[in-house]
C-alpha cells in the first residue's frame, strides 16, 4: 500500500514535465549505452543495460563528474533519469553548467540510508528510467557496508529484463558480485595556477561481465566538470 502511495506522489510531482515516467522505454534493446567519456567508451563500449554498474573512489577522484557525464549523455539522447541523492549533496547548478538537462532528471533528496534503499527500489519497480543513480558517497562506510548482498541481487533481478542502468556511486566497492561492471577512480594529479585549472584521473575497469572486455586503465583529464582525453593519450594497462 505504501509503495502505491509513493508511486502516485512521484507521478504527481513529475506532472507534465516527464510524461509516463513509469513505462518501458519503447522496449529498447541496446546492450550498452555510452558514458559520454570517450576513452572509457572506446575501452569498454559503454554501460550495460539491465544491470548494475558500480563506480567507486575516494573524494576528489572525479566520480561525481563521471556521474554527471553519464546523466548528461542519457538526457541528451532523450532518456529520463533519476538520481537518488543519499545525503542531499547534488549541485544542480554545476550539473546544468556541465550540460545536464535538468528537465529530464528526477532528483530524490534523502538523508538516511533506508530512504535511499526504499526510493531506489520504488524507481526500479516503476520502470521508465534510462539511468537510476544511487549515490552513497557521503554515508559512513560502516553504514554502506551493512547493506545485505541480497539487496543488491534483488535490485539486479528487478532490472535484468529492462533497459535501465542502475549506477551505484560509493567511496569503496560494496555491490560485489551483483555488479556487472565495476569501475575504480583515482586522482593522479591536480593542475594549479592561482586556481584549479583541472585534474588528471585514472579510471580502471575491475570487472566486466559483458563481451570480452578485460581489465584496463585509462587516463582522463577533468576541466570545469567535463572529461576530455588526457594530453598524454589513453593508457591501457
Amino acid at each position: 500500500m505504501q509503495s502505491v502511495i509513493l508511486r502516485a506522489r512521484l507521478e504527481s510531482a513529475l506532472g507534465e514535465r516527464i510524461p509516463s515516467p513509469f513505462t518501458d522505454l519503447d522496449r529498447r534493446v541496446f546492450e550498452s549505452v555510452p558514458t559520454g567519456i570517450a576513452p572509457l567508451d572506446a575501452l569498454m563500449g559503454g554501460l550495460p543495460r539491465g544491470a548494475i554498474t558500480e563506480i567507486f573512489g575516494p573524494r576528489s577522484s572525479g566520480r561525481t563528474s563521471a556521474m554527471v557525464s553519464i546523466l548528461t549523455e542519457a538526457a541528451a539522447s532523450g532518456e529520463v533519469c533519476a538520481l537518488v541523492d543519499g545525503n542531499d549533496a547534488f549541485d544542480p547548478k554545476s550539473a546544468s553548467e556541465a550540460g545536464l538537462e535538468l528537465q529530464r532528471l528526477l532528483w530524490v533528496r534523502c538523508r538516511k540510508l533506508d530512504q535511499v534503499l526504499k526510493s531506489t527500489d520504488l524507481l526500479l519497480h516503476g520502470g521508465g528510467f534510462g539511468r537510476v543513480v544511487m549515490d552513497l558517497t557521503d554515508f559512513p562506510l560502516s553504514n554502506v557496508r551493512s547493506i545485505p548482498l541480497a539487496s543488491w541481487f534483488r535490485f539486479q533481478r528487478t532490472i535484468e529484463k529492462t533497459p535501465t542502468v542502475l549506477l551505484v556511486m560509493s567511496s569503496e566497492s560494496v555491490v560485489k558480485s551483483a555488479a556487472a561492471l565495476v569501475l575504480r577512480m583515482e586522482m593522479r594529479c591536480a593542475e594549479w595556477s592561482t586556481i584549479l585549472n583541472g585534474m588528471n584521473s585514472n579510471i580502471e575497469v575491475l570487472r566486466s561481465r559483458r563481451g570480452k572486455i578485460g581489465r584496463g586503465k585509462i587516463q582522463v583529464r577533468l576541466v570545469n566538470s567535463l572529461f576530455c582525453t588526457s594530453k598524454k593519450g589513453n593508457s591501457l594497462v
